[in-house]
């Protein structure tokens, strides 16, 4: 795939993904997906490790699972929202009790996308490139902004 930039957004190699996910089959194979697209992808197994790579490597976009031992993956996406702003959040899943979790994240005044499992290859591409652009569209519309 050709990871020259289609804007004047940085180049997809520069780009860092953080994929959080408890089932380490899942969370490795979508950063094998990533990276051979281009994507810098780190993985994490649990909400709480998955914070924690966060702060250390600064990613673009968070990719999470939402029902997760611990920590929920709405719960790790509303953190990184509160301490990384810039940071796009994707999440997905394929429990039935995503819709519930879901609507009680937008009454709080939340919302995330959110792909459902299993998710094809090209579509998680399609949506990462649509969301790292958006970030992108955002960073320049603050940066052009009177303060």
């Amino acid at each position: 795939m050709n990871s020259a930039p289609d804007d004047n957004s940085a180049p997809v190699a520069e780009r860092r993904i953080v994929v959080i996910d408890d089932e380490q089959r899942i969370a490795d194979t979508l950063a094998l997906i990533l990276r051979s697209a281009g994507y810098m992808a780190e993985v994490a197994y649990d909400g709480r490790s998955g914070l924690a790579l966060c702060k250390e490597v600064s990613p673009d976009l968070v990719i999470t699972d939402v029902v997760m031992p611990g920590m929920s993956g709405i719960e790790v996406a509303i953190e990184i929202r509160a301490t990384s702003p810039a940071c796009g959040v994707l999440l997905y899943s394929g429990q039935a009790a995503t819709a519930q979790m879901m609507d009680e994240a937008r009454s709080q005044g939340h919302d995330f996308e959110l792909l459902a499992k299993p998710v094809h290859p090209v579509q998680l591409l399609e949506k990462v490139k649509s969301l790292i652009r958006t970030q992108d569209d955002r960073a320049t519309l603050h940066a052009n902004s009177p303060h």
